[in-house]
């Protein structure tokens, strides 16, 4: 038989093997369990040590993670850093988001003050490892400050400004007014030792806790009231 009748073999690709939605899903979960449990023995590291004195190995063992699975999800100390730092910053900022003109001002500040001392209390880490970004120059963060935080600050000053034309605040200078909120309640996280080491307490303590948002509010919203809002 002539080669020229011989027809060539047809090779059958394998068809793809079809998972079931609740498979799909599983292991989706499962991926985002193990990416949130890197990330969060990155943070604790990060925020005690720094990016330099960080190392993959060491989340990876806290992670409880292998260092090749852990760069699996993270292909670099570095992205995973700045994956860490993105997170911090959604945190940080979301309460900033709260408030709007329609509000009353010494309610939606108050609000905002409590809010912020309340994340010191229960995000020590991400509040000093957003400290220790910034006072480095934010190397790996300054994108993000230039673009979603400064617009939404922006936003905000417009909304006090609002406020203050509408009467219904004194004449301050809204930026100045919104670094103050955060310097004083931050304070409380990023020098949570220093504050432990005087006064034998910290935010997690009830009484400590009241009394300082007590104080603040004293501090910030007197010094913003007109004078025929009632206390």
């Amino acid at each position: 038989m002539s080669s020229d009748n011989v027809t060539p073999e047809t090779h059958k690709t394998k068809p793809e093997r079809a998972f079931s939605v609740d498979t799909v899903r599983r292991r989706s979960e499962a991926k985002q369990s193990k990416q949130n449990r890197i990330m969060e023995a990155a943070l604790t590291l990060f925020s005690r040590y720094g990016l330099g004195g960080t190392s993959i190995d060491q989340v990876a063992e806290l992670a409880d993670v292998s260092k090749s699975n852990l760069l699996y999800h993270f292909n670099s100390k570095e992205q995973l850093y700045i994956e860490v730092i993105k997170r911090v910053l959604d945190v940080w900022i979301t309460p900033l988001a709260g408030f709007s003109e329609d509000q009353e001002p010494m309610e939606a500040i108050s609000n905002y003050i409590r809010i912020k001392l309340e994340m010191s209390r229960d995000f020590p880490e991400e509040s000093r490892l957003f400290c220790m970004e910034v006072v480095q120059g934010a190397p790996l963060l300054s994108d993000e400050l230039k673009t979603p935080l400064h617009d939404l600050v922006e936003t905000k000053v417009s909304v006090i400004n609002a406020w203050i034309k509408a009467g219904k605040m004194k004449r301050i200078d809204p930026y100045h007014l919104l670094f103050s909120i955060w310097a004083t309640t931050q304070h409380y996280a990023d020098f949570a030792v220093q504050i432990e080491a005087i006064t034998g307490k910290n935010l997690n303590n009830k009484a400590f806790f009241d009394e300082t948002l007590n104080t603040l509010y004293q501090l910030i919203l007197n010094g913003i009231k007109t004078q025929h809002i009632d206390d």
